[in-house]
């Protein structure tokens, strides 16, 4: 026979019966076949990283700027400290006068003409001071201006004493009462306080580095025996204080 002889397979009845299902499949109490189970693995992933905002990073910076240059200044000033050792000036007033002190008919106001001796002293080796203009004294009793002035503009140099005469003059409102008042307290105390106040721009010198220019502002104290027009006015306390604005 020409023809190849096929084979066919052939069920058998009699086997037994099993379900197409894989070997590795479990099954439940009740007979029930689960559906096969696939396990993947778990992935973490990773925080993203925090970044640094702009304004974050800008704050940072600026920070350390300040810092440095606050560390940079500090250091300057104390090497200046220790070569040239500042020490604050000292002002006195020595001598008191005045020539006019009356009232005026026609307008009650209270005409003042006051000199004033001021010694000014530089006790610095290494520091001179240049007294600019711009300067301004005035005298004032209480809480009401007499007269007013100002200082001469001069260089005062290294542990130099300074001697200033000053002319004041001015006027001031309700003559009757403030005389008034004065005469009441000189009878009642036997003085009068006074006060000097002083804005002064000068410019510091460092050897030979003249510095940018600031305000000395002195303020002096005074307790004088009388206020009238005199001679000589005795002058039985005077404290001045110092203070300087950048």
């Amino acid at each position: 026979m020409s023809d190849h002889q096929r084979i066919h397979p052939v069920h058998d009845v009699e086997a037994p019966h099993r379900p197409l299902v894989p070997e590795n499949t479990a099954k439940s109490d009740k007979g029930t076949t689960d559906l096969p189970r696939r396990t993947f693995p778990v992935m973490h992933s990773k925080p993203p990283k925090k970044r640094r905002s702009c304004c974050c990073r800008f704050l940072c910076w600026t920070l350390t700027t300040l810092l440095i240059l606050i560390v940079a200044i500090a250091i300057t000033v104390g090497i200046l400290y220790l070569v040239f050792r500042p020490k604050l000036p000292k002002y006195s007033v020595d001598h008191l006068r005045i020539s006019q002190f009356n009232e005026s008919d026609s307008n009650n106001s209270l005409y003042a003409s006051f000199n004033v001796r001021i010694t000014a002293r530089n006790p610095n080796k290494k520091i001179g001071i240049y007294y600019e203009g711009g300067s301004h004294i005035s005298a004032w009793y209480m809480d009401t201006q007499l007269c007013e002035g100002s200082l001469p503009k001069f260089y005062q140099g290294h542990r130099n004493t300074t001697v200033l005469d000053l002319s004041l003059s001015g006027q001031a409102q309700d003559a009757s009462g403030l005389l008034s008042r004065i005469q009441q307290q000189v009878q009642e105390t036997n003085n009068v306080p006074l006060n000097l106040r002083v804005n002064q721009p000068v410019r510091v010198k460092l050897g030979k580095l003249k510095l940018f220019k600031v305000k000395f502002r002195v303020r002096c104290r005074l307790v004088v025996d009388n206020l009238g027009a005199s001679e000589d006015i005795r002058i039985s306390s005077s404290s001045c204080k110092f203070r300087l604005r950048l």
